[in-house]
């Protein structure tokens, strides 16, 4: 889904282009009552996921129980072992075993689900698992998303990014009209969105189609926001008063 096209920018001022003269001997511009820059700003960026899980298959059937057991065992050995190897932490790594009688035979069954957080590890990882266990071990296709964290700091990063938009915005009215910019005495924020990060439907049922980028530009999430403000406006900067 495209991003929605950002309001346009508004920018009010009233400037007194002939202020009253700083008094002798101040050195800094004097900021004038009632003289104030009125602006409004935005902001928009993205945030890609900054997690992946990736979920793994593996069953055996035999006609006899310990037979069963003992060939997903020796698989699920060797994953926990390359994970050991490739540094992934134990609590990101959940195994689930499932054992049953299927008409004469014994099955079982276990899922392994691991998540990263570092996406060429999991490439590495995953490819080596294929070519050890070959179609012995079903891996699906990773699930990217984001943690509550990363949603928090892209929040902060967009409201962060307007309000400075927004003051150079006041800075450059400030000196087409050869002013100083002032403190802020207002800054409001007026509308924040977000959109994404998260597959559609109709974008899980093609997944398997989807190269590993492409997954990552669907899973990327994205804010908006739009601030007010408004600046205190200073006279032009006296000179003279600076020379010894």
């Amino acid at each position: 889904m495209a991003p929605p096209a950002p309001p346009p920018s508004r920018v009010f001022a009233e400037l007194d282009l002939a202020p009253s003269p700083a008094p002798e001997g101040r050195v800094g511009p004097a900021a004038l009552p009632g003289r104030e820059v009125h602006v409004s700003g935005s902001a928009e960026l993205s945030a890609r996921p900054d997690r992946a899980r990736v979920s793994l298959r593996l069953s055996s059937r035999k006609e006899a129980a310990e037979a069963a057991r003992s060939s997903v065992s020796r698989r699920l050995q060797y994953i926990a072992h390359t994970a050991r190897l490739h540094s992934i932490p134990e609590e990101n790594m959940t195994v689930t075993e499932d054992f049953s009688r299927v008409e004469n035979t014994y099955q079982m069954e276990a899922e392994v689900c691991i998540i990263f957080s570092d996406f060429g590890k999991m490439q590495n990882v995953c490819n080596l698992l294929i070519e050890k266990l070959g179609t012995s071990v079903t891996i699906n296709p990773p699930r990217f998303y984001h943690t509550p964290e990363a949603i928090d700091t892209l929040r902060r990063q967009v409201c962060v990014t307007a309000v400075g938009n927004t003051r150079r915005k006041a800075q450059e009215v400030c000196q087409l009209f050869g002013q100083a910019l002032g403190k802020p005495l207002l800054i409001k924020e007026e509308e924040t969105k977000e959109w994404g990060g998260h597959m559609d439907s109709h974008l899980l049922l093609s997944a398997d189609s989807q190269t590993l980028q492409e997954r990552i530009q669907n899973a990327t999430a994205y804010a908006s926001c739009r601030v007010f403000a408004v600046f205190e406006i200073k006279g032009k900067e006296n000179r003279r008063s600076k020379l010894p």
